[in-house]
């Protein structure tokens, strides 16, 4: 069968040199090495980085497409330049590889953007068919979260790039290396390719992204849950990974939507393992109690611990001589903070042992 046009701009061209044969992700390092040298000259001369420059350069980060070198001579840019561009013309490519934005998520960055500006460029791909205009091909929760500033403009590099498979594999690429890729964002991605018939099979979407086709598989199975149940599981990629979303998946079938959420609110509260959870999709426990080992002792005492107002775990007491503390969702930073005031109280006698 004829592979689509969008699968083909996954190849390298059939007559380049293996120097030619660039991923997009090697494209974009070797440009953020140009813009890295570019923000050095800036420093230098003082000059900010204008949308046209003073003379056009050829510069570029590899082999160049016709229609980005007419885009880049016509307005006098040089391959990674960092540019001002309004965010009015900015549009969100339609192969994101991400689906899902959280509210909370891109409500924070905006605080952050609002106070601090926006320390890292997006990545665009212009649109040739309306000058003027540009899709993103990295960036869409900054993008986001500038408008949720009320900001006008926004920094960028405009890049080489054919809007289709290799667009989406940059932003794919990268999505992953910042552990920002979501198994619910391939599902609903990957179902619509197939749908929209860019790839004739999902061993032919597999090979293309370098995947098993068992990984597929999943996603695609995952895909039939609906958006509603996929945006509770989102925020928490650390308890619904593939494998437990695969098992609600499952549930869902037998159970439906209401049920299926009720699940999930108890995977979250009771901190169930996706062994359990298979064992409740096979009946042998149900959801108004989590399977639980002879062994397991109930606590005396539960204190719910907040961090500026938001619950993030509890300290529980077992026994008497027993204490057992419990947070998710924190930073990093506060994580280390919290670790360091607790052996600071252990290590000064404030605790006796």
């Amino acid at each position: 069968m004829k592979p689509s046009q969008f699968a083909k701009g996954f190849k390298a061209r059939p007559d380049s040199t293996s120097s030619e044969k660039r991923t997009a992700l090697d494209r974009l390092n070797a440009i953020d090495g140009i813009v890295d040298i570019q923000h050095v000259g800036q420093a230098a001369n003082g000059r900010s980085s204008a949308f046209a420059a003073e003379e056009p350069s050829d510069i570029a980060a590899g082999p160049e497409s016709d229609e980005y070198r007419a885009w880049r001579r016509a307005n006098r840019y040089t391959a990674g330049q960092v540019i001002e561009l309004p965010l009015k013309s900015i549009k969100p490519s339609p192969f994101n590889p991400r689906h899902f934005y959280l509210k909370t998520s891109i409500a924070e960055l905006a605080v952050n953007l609002a106070k601090q500006g926006q320390q890292q460029a997006i990545h665009v791909i212009p649109d040739y068919e309306n000058p003027g205009t540009f899709f993103v091909s990295d960036g869409g929760r900054r993008v986001r979260a500038l408008k949720e500033a009320n900001k006008e403009s926004v920094k960028a590099v405009v890049v080489d790039l054919p809007v289709g498979i290799q667009s989406y594999k940059l932003g794919y690429d990268l999505n992953v290396q910042r552990d920002s890729q979501t198994v619910f964002d391939n599902a609903v991605v990957w179902r619509r390719f197939l749908d929209e018939k860019h790839f004739q099979s999902q061993r032919e979407l597999a090979d293309h992204l370098g995947l098993d086709e068992s990984t597929i598989a999943v996603a695609l199975s995952i895909a039939k849950l609906p958006e509603n149940v996929m945006q509770e599981m989102v925020a928490r990629p650390d308890r619904f990974g593939s494998n437990m979303a695969y098992q609600i998946t499952r549930y869902h079938a037998a159970r439906g939507s209401d049920a299926t959420l009720r699940l999930i609110n108890k995977i979250t509260s009771d901190d169930l393992s996706t062994r359990q959870v298979a064992d409740i999709v096979k009946g042998r426990a149900s959801t108004q109690g989590a399977p639980k080992t002879p062994s397991r002792q109930r606590y005396a005492q539960r204190l719910e611990i907040k961090l500026d107002g938001v619950a993030v775990g509890d300290l529980k007491s077992y026994g008497e001589d027993r204490l057992e503390l419990r947070l998710r969702g924190l930073s990093r930073e506060k994580r280390d903070e919290l670790l360091h005031q607790i052996e600071t109280m252990l290590q000064s006698g404030q605790i006796r042992k």
